[in-house]
């Protein structure tokens, strides 16, 4: 894919998260750019699955083409008017956090429902493999036993999104009906959903105050909330929930692997959910 060139003045800076910034384009309401901040093979693989992903009829924002600047990298999507993450929502109407949690659930059960072509996607144990061997935090020792417990989890085709936080969920509303859609589809991959639940987890239970403000627009209590909402509906009425935490919170440290890759340095707090269980 060679990117188009385009002249970063004809767009209006509207935000940005740890990888890259988003714009409107000025004078078309139909586009909207992401730009990364470097990584380059990022932005060829994100516009890659997210190609794929639209293609298979789960919902995310249609994807156009790659771009550059002249310095950076990025792709174009089609813009959804009127769109706010899960978590702008819940930070905007904190009143209203349990039925936003309850929709977000029902959205991600059933993307871990829907079943993909092996042959195009990554599996998320391979990929976990390759970051746990490049993470220069942990020991050999630990190294071992977090390959043993990603092997054993068990083995499905169906969809992970990969960094499920609740900023990764979008919605429009026209008329009081929300249209929901998932966004940032880099890491998208399959196998295990609590792979894909164990970020749910830590992004509202794990990070301190400051974090989940700046990031997630919303109080620790807020977030947690969120969490308390999210995960009944997720799993279900008859589910013992005191199992599903156990298991949750293993998951919600193993993604100490995304979070140590993005910020380069060692995450103690998402490591303390491995402690006592895999090493």
């Amino acid at each position: 894919m060679k990117p188009t060139p385009i002249d970063l003045n004809d767009y209006v800076h509207v935000g940005e998260g740890a990888n890259g910034a988003s714009y409107n384009h000025k004078t078309d309401p139909n586009i909207m750019l992401k730009i990364y901040f470097r990584n380059f093979e990022a932005a060829y693989k994100e516009l890659e699955l997210a190609q794929k992903v639209y293609a298979m009829g789960i919902p995310t924002p249609e994807p156009g083409d790659l771009v550059t600047d002249g310095e950076r990298l990025g792709i174009r999507f089609k813009r959804l008017t009127g769109k706010r993450s899960y978590s702008r929502a819940c930070g905007d109407e904190p009143e209203r956090v349990e039925e936003y949690a309850r929709e977000f659930a029902q959205l991600c059960k059933k993307l871990h429902a829907t079943h993909v072509d092996t042959t195009q996607f990554e599996n998320v144990k391979d990929r976990l493999y390759k970051m746990l061997e490049e993470n220069p935090f942990f020991t050999d020792d630990q190294k071992k036993k977090i390959h043993a417990f990603i092997a054993a989890a068990p083995d499905t085709d169906t969809a992970i999104h990969g960094d499920l936080q609740f900023s990764n969920g979008i919605f429009t509303e026209e008329k009081g009906v929300r249209t929901p859609y998932f966004i940032d589809l880099g890491d998208f991959c399959y196998g295990y959903p609590m792979f894909d639940i164990g970020m749910v987890y830590l992004c509202c239970c794990l990070n301190n105050e400051a974090w989940t403000m700046e990031q997630y627009h919303m109080s620790n209590a807020t977030a947690a909330k969120f969490w308390d909402a999210f995960a009944p509906e997720y799993f279900g009425p008859d589910a013992n929930m005191e199992e599903v935490m156990k298991e949750v919170k293993i998951y919600a440290g193993l993604k100490t692997l995304i979070v140590e890759r993005d910020t380069h340095r060692p995450m103690p707090e998402f490591r303390a959910m491995l402690e006592g269980t895999i090493y």
